[in-house]
Formats: C-alpha cells, structure tokens, sequence
C-alpha cells in the first residue's frame, strides 16, 4: 500500500471514530491533538478501528503526533 492508499483508509477510521472531524484538515502533517482535536478516548478507538481495518494488532503501546507518524507506522506493519 502506498501512504497516500493508507492516508485515505485512516481517513475512514477518523470518520468512524470522529464522525464530525472535517476531513479536509487531515494531511500527512496534521497533529492528531491539535489539529484533528483526537483525545485519549479517541485515540484508543482509533487504534481499534485501525487494527480492523489494516489487519494487524498493536504489539505495544504506540504515541504518536502526527497524521504522518501514524501512517508510517501502520506501513510498516502490513
């Protein structure tokens, strides 16, 4: 998958776990708290929701900053 394949999958999580985030501000550089106003609570659900959709499971306790940092991570991993 390319980032820009996977950018657009953590698009369908965000509007699954997030439904009224504004999609059109999530880009590779986004901060998650910031920019996209992800919480605790949201980014467990994120985690989740992404574990479903690409398939493989967190082996650990991941933080990560920006949109960017989570696509690199989840390309590593499938």
């Amino acid at each position: 998958m390319t980032p820009e394949q996977i950018l657009e999958g953590l698009k369908e999580v965000f509007a699954t776990v997030k439904p009224k985030m504004d999609l059109s501000k999530v880009g590779m550089d986004s901060s998650l708290v910031m920019d996209l106003g992800v919480d605790s609570l949201s980014m467990l659900l994120m985690s989740l929701a992404i574990e479903q959709k690409f398939g493989f499971q967190f082996k650990t306790m991941q933080t990560f900053h920006t949109v960017r940092e989570v696509v690199d991570y989840i390309a590593e991993q499938i």
